[in-house]
């Protein structure tokens, strides 16, 4: 029988942001994420990518001082060239040339509050 404190995933993620419109325009339309839910009572959201519920925040909503965070989120896409080409066409600029890294494909974006996300691809399977 598993410990109580086995882990087996990972639900959510928060990134906070200072505009909150701004954030669900790029995660809802820019990026296409599903918004599952909106807080309403503050400027807060979820939005879906498939295996890891994104909480978007107003930071200052809940009395935190805002921060981007430069640690990127890798989102997982198939093809990390197209995907990148098509958040420029909508006029997202990437922070570099796209990395091979022997083994996964990295592109590396911000959202409008300079939160770090990438987009990821990992082409060559795990070793045991």
């Amino acid at each position: 029988m598993p410990s109580p404190t086995t882990v087996t995933g990972v639900d959510f993620v928060t990134r906070f942001v200072k505009d909150y419109p701004a954030a669900l325009k790029f995660y809802g339309e820019t990026l296409g994420l599903e918004h599952s839910v909106d807080y309403e009572k503050i400027p807060a959201g979820e939005f879906e990518t498939g295996s890891l519920t994104l909480q978007i925040m107003d930071a200052a909503a809940i009395g935190q001082e805002f921060k981007p965070s430069g640690h990127p989120i890798a989102l997982h896409v198939d093809n990390v060239e197209a995907a990148r080409a098509e958040l420029e066409s909508k006029g997202v600029e990437f922070l570099a040339e796209t990395i091979d890294s022997g083994v996964c494909h990295m592109a590396i974006f911000s959202d409008p509050d300079g939160n770090a996300l990438m987009f990821h691809n990992r082409y060559a399977p795990k070793s045991s």
